[in-house]
């Protein structure tokens, strides 16, 4: 059976969290409950460093404005995560050329990363903390919901993928003025904070 389903949930999750992606995969290899993962990925380095990335991603990924930073960081970061485990995935099952492997789980890591940063922006636009804990923990345990269940149901968690893809770039479409007004109404405030910080008389 073609390794790309297990690609494209590999990819769509990587664009959510890609230390967890890798964790998971090597895990599940390391501990032989899948042939199917590359030993690259079952590597103690690998596996360790996954983890330390993983456990500050957890941090970050809750903090208001935090994450935002955190996902402009890693724009570049999981695309790559994703194409290089997507890379790996085909490599080591022979049955998809590493190249379109790797387009495609890149490409699809870039589309749900766009998502899930778009999201947050949106998110950040509420004062309060707790919806980005609720989302972050929802993430959190989607990609290991999704990525568990690609190892054993590939095509189906790859549907599972796709609906989830195209219904938060529907969402998107429809946060993207939302986005907008914030950061008009923010920088109007810093102007009239700066205006007010001009005009004040000078200490007697």
């Amino acid at each position: 059976m073609s390794v790309l389903p297990l690609v494209f949930t590999s990819g769509w999750a990587s664009g959510i969290n890609a230390y967890a992606v890798v964790l998971l995969l090597g895990l599940f290899g390391a501990t032989g409950l899948s042939d199917d993962v590359p030993e690259t990925l079952q590597r103690p380095e690998v596996l360790i460093v996954a983890g330390v990335l993983f456990l500050c991603e957890a941090v970050a990924d809750k903090i208001p404005y935090v994450d935002s930073v955190w996902d402009s960081v890693h724009t570049v970061v999981r695309p790559v995560a994703g194409a290089w485990v997507g890379a790996l995935l085909a490599g080591h099952s022979g049955s998809v050329n590493d190249v379109v492997a790797g387009l495609v789980g890149g490409s699809t890591a870039l589309a749900s990363h766009t998502v899930k940063a778009g999201t947050r922006m949106a998110i950040n636009t509420s004062p309060e903390p707790f919806s980005n804990i609720v989302t972050s923990l929802a993430e959190d345990l989607g990609v290991a919901g999704i990525v568990t269940f690609a190892m054993f149901h590939p095509l189906a968690a790859a549907i599972i993928a796709a609906v989830l893809l195209a219904t938060g770039l529907t969402v998107l479409v429809f946060l993207v003025s939302r986005i907008r007004r914030f950061w008009r109404r923010r920088a109007q405030r810093r102007e009239e904070r700066r205006l007010s910080a001009q005009a004040a008389p000078p200490p007697g």
